[in-house]
Parts: C-alpha cells; sequence; structure tokens
C-alpha cells in the first residue's frame, strides 16, 4: 500500500460498521470502499467494478445510458451497507446553504467531485481505440453545463468556486467560499481527472488490472527530495497540466453545446432553432474564457481556510488594482522545501504565527507562497495589502517560495507555477499591469532575501528589473 493512502486500513472498519452520516469523506476511504467491491467479485475487471459502482450510486439516467450502457445489467450487487456510502460519496449535489456534497477531500489538499470521475474512467474503458473515448468530454464536465435556460440572460460567473472542509483529518462538510455557479471547482477537478484517466485508459497496453491500483497511483504518489521535477506524469498533482495538454477550449465549446442537445433530445424536447444554437454558443464560449483563466491560466491555489489560516487582525487593506510590481521572496525558516500538503500547511501555519504573534503584524506577511507539492498558498491573496516588502506593501504583491535558496534553487516546477501562471493570471484578471516589474526582495530592502542562487535565477525572468535600493 502507498503511504500516501495514508487512511484505508482505518477506514475498512468505518465503511463497514458505520452510516454514511458518520463517515469521513476522505479519498482514501472512497480507495478502500472500491477495494471491497473487488474483493467481493475476485477476477472482476475494472469496467464491471465500475458498473457496480455506477448501480450502487443511482447513475443510470438516459445522458449516461446513451454512453455507457444500463449499469443494471449484470454482476453481483454491492453490499446494502456499503453500498449506502457509495451513493452518498458519488452522488453530488449543493445545499440551499452552499454545502457541496458527492465530493472528497484528496491526500494533496484539494477536492475532487466523484461522480465525473468515474464516468470519464469507464467511458475510458469502454473505448474501442487508444485516444479515442465516445462521450469522454459530455460525461465529464459538458453534462452538468446544462446552459439551455441561461443563453437568453447573461450569466455572471461560469465556473467556481472553491471550498473548505470542516476537518483535514476527519472531513465531513464542504462549504463553498462563495455561490455556486454552473460547476463547483471540485466538480472540474473531477472532470479533468477523469478525462485525464479515461484517456489513458483507453489505451489497453496502459490498463491496470484494478480500479484501486489506478486510483491509489494518482492520488496518493508520495513525491520525493526534488518535487515535481522528478515525479511521474500521472498524479493528481498534475491534472491541470496534463488536461491542458489533452483538449482545447473549441473542443469543450462543441462538446457543451452538443450535450446540451443530446439532453433536449432525451427528454423528448424539440430541436434547437439556428439562432437558439448560436446564441448558447456565444456564452458557452464566453464561459469558456473564463474557464481558461481560472484553470488553465491560473495555478492551482490553496485556500486559507485549507491550510488552517488564524483570522485576520483587524481590519485588512484593500490593494488597488492592478499593480505594478511583484516581490520575490524566499522564508529562510522554514528552510527546507514542503513536499506535502500536511507539510505546507503545517509551515503556513508557523510563518502566520511568527508574523503575528512575534512581529505583532495583522497576518502572514506575503500574498502568495510557492510549496513545492505542486501548489501555491494563499496569503493575504489577491485583495488585502501585505507585510512583506517594506514601503513597497502597496504597490506589489509579495510571493515567497517556502526554504532558504542562499545556495539552492526551488523545483523547475514551483519556479514556474509563480513566474509563468502567477503572473499570467496576474495580469489576465485585471491584477497586474502587463508591463509589471519583478524584482527581488533585496533589491528594495536592506535584506539578503530571496537568498543569492534564488536572485540570480529570477535576474533571468521575463519583467525582472534593476531599480534603486530604498533607504
Amino acid at each position: 500500500m502507498d503511504k500516501g493512502c495514508w487512511r484505508q486500513t482505518l477506514v475498512l472498519v468505518v465503511v463497514l460498521v458505520s452510516t454514511y452520516a458518520e463517515a469521513s469523506w476522505h479519498m482514501d476511504d472512497f480507495i478502500t470502499a472500491v477495494r471491497q467491491v473487488e474483493d467481493a467479485d475476485p477476477g472482476s475487471q475494472p469496467v464491471a467494478v465500475l458498473r457496480r459502482l455506477r448501480r450502487a450510486a443511482g447513475l443510470n439516467d438516459p445522458f449516461i445510458q446513451h454512453f455507457l450502457g444500463n449499469a443494471d445489467s449484470g454482476g453481483p450487487e454491492v453490499d446494502a451497507s456499503l453500498s449506502v456510502y457509495i451513493s452518498k460519496a458519488v452522488h453530488h449535489r449543493v445545499t440551499e446553504d452552499a454545502k457541496e456534497e458527492g465530493v472528497v477531500l484528496t491526500s494533496d489538499g484539494t477536492t475532487v467531485a466523484l461522480m465525473p470521475l468515474l464516468l470519464g474512467i469507464e467511458a475510458g474503458f469502454l473505448s474501442k481505440a487508444a485516444g479515442r473515448v465516445r462521450g469522454l468530454y459530455q460525461l465529464t464536465l459538458a453534462k452538468d453545463m446544462d446552459l439551455s435556460d441561461r443563453h437568453s440572460s447573461p450569466l455572471t460567473q461560469f465556473v467556481g468556486p472553491d471550498g473548505c472542509w470542516d476537518s483535514v483529518t476527519s472531513p465531513k462538510v464542504f462549504t463553498l467560499l462563495d455561490s455556486p455557479s454552473v460547476l463547483t471547482t471540485a466538480q472540474i477537478n473531477g472532470g479533468m481527472d477523469g478525462a485525464v484517466l479515461g484517456m489513458e485508459v483507453s489505451d489497453k497496453s496502459r490498463r491496470p488490472l484494478r480500479l484501486s491500483s489506478l486510483l491509489t497511483d494518482y492520488y496518493c504518489h508520495q513525491l520525493g527530495s526534488e518535487g515535481l521535477d522528478a515525479a511521474p506524469r500521472l498524479i493528481s498533482r498534475g491534472r491541470r497540466e496534463n488536461f491542458r495538454m489533452l483538449v482545447t477550449p473549441p473542443v469543450l465549446v462543441r462538446q457543451v453545446v452538443k450535450s446540451v442537445e443530446l439532453q433536449r433530445r432525451l427528454k423528448g424536447r424539440s430541436k434547437m432553432e439556428v439562432k437558439e444554437k448560436k446564441q448558447l454558443t456565444a456564452v458557452v464560449k464566453e464561459g469558456m474564457k473564463e474557464f481558461v483563466h481560472k484553470y488553465t491560466d491560473c495555478p492551482p491555489i490553496i485556500p486559507r481556510c485549507m491550510w488552517g489560516a488564524e483570522p485576520y487582525r483587524g481590519t485588512p487593506t484593500n490593494l488597488s488594482l492592478p499593480l505594478s510590481f511583484m516581490y520575490i521572496h524566499h522564508t529562510h525558516t522554514p528552510g527546507l522545501p514542503c513536499l506535502t500538503f500536511e507539510q505546507c500547511s503545517a509551515d503556513m501555519r508557523s510563518m502566520q504565527r511568527f508574523h503575528q504573534v512575534d512581529r505583532g503584524w495583522d497576518d502572514i506577511g506575503y500574498s502568495f507562497v510557492a510549496g513545492s507539492d505542486g501548489y501555491l498558498y494563499e496569503g493575504r491573496g489577491w485583495h488585502w495589502q501585505g507585510a512583506h516588502t517594506l514601503g513597497h506593501n502597496s504597490i506589489g504583491y509579495g510571493v515567497s517560495f517556502i526554504g532558504n535558496y542562499v545556495n539552492s534553487l526551488p523545483s523547475q516546477h514551483s519556479m514556474g507555477l509563480v513566474r509563468d501562471q502567477l503572473a499570467a493570471c496576474a495580469v489576465g484578471g485585471g491584477r497586474l499591469v502587463a508591463n509589471f516589474t519583478l524584482q527581488g526582495h533585496r533589491q528594495v530592502v536592506n535584506t539578503s532575501c530571496p537568498g543569492d542562487a534564488l536572485y540570480n535565477e529570477i535576474k533571468g525572468w521575463e519583467h525582472f528589473g534593476e531599480v534603486k535600493k530604498g533607504k
């Protein structure tokens, strides 16, 4: 068993003897449930296991059957107590009080909707040829983008938001950070994973013998000292890069429109008129711009509530956007790169405690912090003025790398998140001017930060600029 799935031996008991209300919603729990389904019918192929999971979850509407067939045909029934757990774990909905169900927390700190994940994988196993999966994008992402009643009025938000769990050690309730839109971040994470894994298993030479093994390898991989630089391609931390290489926005737009047309036909409704279809396509294209910006241009960012941030002390000062500068820092202490969600979160809490308690600041000083686990961590974020670069906090974002980089560099992946994705995200979102200037902390304040090695590295980055040092 991969040590990254740290809960599985304990969850076995939970799934068998507890009601779903008492269960913890972690990917490790779900993988254990999958393993139990497999063990109940030794030798069963992954597609048979997926069909039994789909049957237990009640995922058998005409739209899904159109691509995957009837889940009620063949195979033994799932144990009753386990079926209750699976149904609750997979059935997706957002309640009136912004609680999102049918989602699980993964070991890397992100949250994934299970329904699009499972549908995408099943579609991949049913494919006849490698790289050609019927219904893949319609089942993973387009299925829930039902805009048929929205295209006549402006769509204020197409995708998002993210959310936070009541506990990262025993997650039971996931609450969205804002009003839900067409697709939440958890649905998009699940859809991306479903598309990536579905395309992967469409190649018969790469199909695993067990579904639980596929999920374990993808969600439970432990990073080595080089972080993502030396990690396998097919792991959950790489979902955005893998998805970006897999599909283009025009393809997704066509799949969304096809999905709406199919759902109308299956419901016995009349075919869309040409004008109506053009209107729908225009709305989807506009929404897809937001999708691309948030989930391919921007890096994945762990929200404050997920790493356990204490509240801001006092009243934050809002920044006047767009800003003109980005300042690069290293933490120095903690001095080692963090490679897991647990360690990076602990480092964030340690820094916030030092800044609030020892230095008397209102909050952690940085705007964002880069771990070596594949994620950025939200400090003061996009809108609150930081305390990172004395005399310059109102005109720029402060971005720090966890670790001491006097003699060594952060991983190439973590530097790319800041240099390429965070910068593009800030410019594209109107938070940084297009011709912003990037500087090391030492250029404007009397300090050795961000360390000699990292400072020499950022001299070669686009937007790097020389300035006079403040007195």
